[in-house]
């Protein structure tokens, strides 16, 4: 019998195997970046080449690229998707008293715990962002607590010391002047607890127009990355929105199969409007919920036709003076030691002397980010298409898209010619909604575009205003706009108002809405017609016989059909106001004896917000320091019993109810989407995915994930590295089979021989 003797150096080199192996994995990693790099140069992105680089033959057919993330990314579940229906059940009832020019609306909110368990609830929600908020009342079973006005600090203190004793507590704190929370402490099991707030608010005035328009939910809000935090960051939420100080402004959003599953129970209002306009309101109507109207004459009730709704939507209603809109509207009222005063004016409308208004620059800037997808974006194309098929042969034009990158449609403004309008129209038919909301740098592009000193340049911005960063905006146009005008229009079913509103009055222009695509012609001809006619420059309020502090300080441009609302306050209500102006190259004024003011006491408070958002604004432009802003706008919150930025109403039962030991839970009721919004394209399929099945991930970051737009490189990549191992591990099997040799009695033998 052979003696067989295996020698332990007869094994293969397992250097070799080892060199083998790493030499098949970077050979992977090889391929894998030249095919990511291959595809990306063959399909670059906006950003790598935009499309005012192309030759003009080519922007007619350039589509912008979609970005790989969706709107937002959710740091954690509370700031995320809600899966589940909340314990705590929200109803919401709102009375709005319309009497002349002013609104007092009540909201009720209603907190019921269906739970077994102590809660804490907290719902962030809109109000009017020109509103002034002064009143909390807290009903717990048949006892009213009153609220007061507490610098927000200590208002805070307040409410987390009568939290944690067991004892009901409400807040009411703003975190923008559109954008409030309410925050109750210690609601037992199956209790219902009442939160009513009480504000007032001015009617909106066009003509002989005039709307209310309440808001009723919160669209999700890009947290933009900001200068300071780089591009890289943008899409970490959770960093972004610490530095942005925007974390108070989130939200749960409802996961529309959870919405559904709640039926009408998950945050339904209900609105009842009583109008007294002081005239004979005519074609009463609310474009986006049908209504009832009852009574005649100068008195009308409206309510929701099918009762309460879902708060997924804003409220406006609309309605008419009878005949000859009123020019002229004086109020006032004391209020401590000092009176103040309100003076509507409407200058009277001229006509041209000449054939037809100047040349212009319009510059349109129109968001195609994600919170654009659904109903929106076909409105902002729509709206856009209307506007460019205005534009005159002598007029220059340019468009400015935006989401998380930027694009400019030409390098500079070009004339309004036949084949410059094709290019514009098949740029436009190409947008599509994806990516993120950065709007600064579109505004810079706008802002700092060389003028021309022969056409007046006018700023139109299509958006929803679904951001984070509003001062942002508001900054760069107070210490940019130079001779610029900025318009804006309002996107969909909850447009951020606030920003709308003060961006349009930083640049000197005007705003509308466009609350779906069969209103978008209507709606931006209204407009561009209103900025087509001559507008009131340079106007100045004056007093003979008296001394009046005016806000605004600054007196605003005046479109067509609109009123120069004045607020004032003095020691003594006396003289002769008269406001004068230039119309059409013509002198006009308009002279008021404040003696025949009417009796209101509405007044104060709507001359303290106003004086709010002027200090705020003095604040973007660098006029005051964020110190002294915060000292006046605390000052001006508690001399008038108002919710500001500093200040906040805190309601508290001095009585304990929460047993010693029983723990408290806290939920963040939980906001509809929008309607018209595309949730799978605003959050990603994918997060939605992860967001139902996972929905204790509390506190992790979910991280954007860069992967290819097409499966194609990828698959061939993973073939050429799998070959590329199968092929080292077949070379190292056969140098195994080469070597590996046994000796029997000292002679060598192959494996085949065995």
């Amino acid at each position: 019998m052979r003696r067989i003797v295996m020698k332990m150096d007869a094994f293969p080199n397992r250097d070799a195997v080892v060199v083998l192996g790493v030499l098949g994995i970077l050979a992977l990693f090889a391929v894998t970046a030249m095919s990511l790099g291959s595809r990306a140069g063959a399909n670059p992105s906006a950003a790598a080449i935009p499309s005012q680089t192309l030759p003009r033959a080519e922007r007619a057919n350039f589509t912008p690229s979609p970005s790989d993330g969706g709107l937002m990314l959710r740091g954690t579940s509370s700031e995320g998707i809600a899966t589940s229906v909340p314990a705590v059940r929200l109803g919401t009832d709102i009375v709005a008293n319309v009497s002349g020019q002013t609104a007092r609306v009540t909201v009720t909110q209603a907190f019921r715990n269906t739970s077994e368990e102590w809660m804490e609830a907290t719902y962030l929600y809109p109000l009017p962002d020109n509103g002034a908020v002064d009143t909390l009342q807290m009903v717990v079973g048949d006892r009213i607590f009153s609220g007061k006005i507490k610098p927000k600090e200590e208002a805070k203190q307040i409410y987390e010391e009568a939290k944690a004793n067991g004892q009901k507590a409400g807040l009411v704190e703003q975190h923008r002047p559109n954008m409030f929370r309410n925050s109750i402490a210690n609601v037992g099991p199956g209790e219902t607890v009442l939160v009513q707030i009480e504000l007032q608010a001015p009617i909106q005035q066009i003509k002989g127009d005039y709307s209310l328009r309440m808001p009723l939910v919160v669209g999700p809000r890009y947290v933009a990355g900001g200068a300071s935090v780089g591009k890289g960051a943008s899409g970490s939420l959770a960093r972004a929105a610490l530095l942005a100080g925007s974390s108070d402004i989130l939200a749960p959003t409802a996961d529309p199969a959870m919405a559904a599953r709640a039926g009408g129970g998950l945050n339904p209002v209900s609105i009842t409007v009583n109008l007294d306009p002081g005239f004979t309101a005519e074609a009463i109507s609310s474009p986006y919920h049908a209504v009832n109207i009852k009574g005649q004459g100068d008195t009308r009730t409206v309510t929701l036709k099918d009762g309460a709704v879902p708060a997924n939507r804003d409220f406006e209603l609309r309605w008419s003076a009878g005949g000859d809109a009123p020019e002229l509207g004086l109020f006032k009222q004391s209020h401590g030691a000092l009176d103040y005063v309100m003076a509507t004016i409407t200058p009277p409308s001229a006509e041209r002397r000449s054939a037809e208004a100047p040349p212009r620059e319009m510059i349109f800037v129109i968001d195609n980010s994600g919170s654009m997808a659904g109903d929106s974006m076909p409105a902002a194309r729509r709206s856009l298409l209307y506007a460019l098929e205005t534009l005159r042969p002598q007029d220059r034009f340019n468009i400015i898209r935006f989401d998380d990158t930027m694009d400019e449609l030409f390098v500079s403004a070009v004339p309004a010619s036949d084949e410059n309008i094709a290019i514009g129209k098949s740029f436009t038919h190409g947008l599509e909604a994806e990516g993120g909301t950065e709007m600064l740098p579109a505004l810079q592009a706008a802002l700092s575009a060389k003028t021309s000193e022969t056409h007046l340049r006018q700023i139109v911005f299509l958006t929803d205003g679904s951001l984070s960063n509003e001062a942002e905006m508001m900054r760069e146009i107070s210490q940019n706009r130079g001779k610029a005008r900025v318009f804006m229009v309002g996107i969909g079913s909850a447009p951020n108002t606030f920003l709308m509103r003060r961006m349009a009055e930083e640049g000197r222009g005007t705003f509308t809405h466009v609350g779906y695509r069969d209103e978008a012609e209507s709606q931006m001809q209204r407009l561009l017609d209103r900025l087509s006619k001559p507008v009131a420059t340079n106007l100045i309020a004056r007093v003979s016989g008296g001394n009046i502090d005016f806000a605004p300080r600054d007196l605003p441009d005046l479109y067509a059909g609109e009123p120069l609302v004045l607020l004032g306050r003095t020691k003594h209500l006396q003289g002769t106001l008269t406001v004068s102006g230039t119309i059409e190259g013509q002198r006009w004024s308009q002279s008021i004896d404040l003696s025949q003011a009417s009796e209101s006491d509405v007044v104060a408070k709507l001359w303290a917000r106003r004086r709010i958002s002027e200090v705020e604004a003095e604040r973007y432009s660098g006029e005051t320091t964020y110190e002294r802003a915060d000292a006046s706008i605390e000052e001006l919150g508690m001399d008038f019993h108002l919710v500001t930025s500093r200040t906040s109403l805190i309601a508290v039962d001095e009585t304990p109810s929460r047993p010693d030991g029983a723990r408290l839970v806290r939920e963040e009721l939980p906001l509809l989407l929008p309607a018209g919004w595309d949730f799978d394209r605003l959050f990603g399929a994918q997060l939605a995915a992860v967001s139902r099945d996972l929905p204790a991930r509390d506190h992790e970051e979910r991280q954007r994930l860069e992967l290819p737009n097409t499966s194609t490189g990828y698959r061939l990549t993973l073939a050429l590295g799998i070959a590329l191992l199968i092929a080292g591990s077949g070379l190292s099997l056969w140098w195994r089979r080469e070597r590996f040799a046994y000796r029997v009695q000292g002679q060598p033998l192959s494996l085949g021989a065995l």
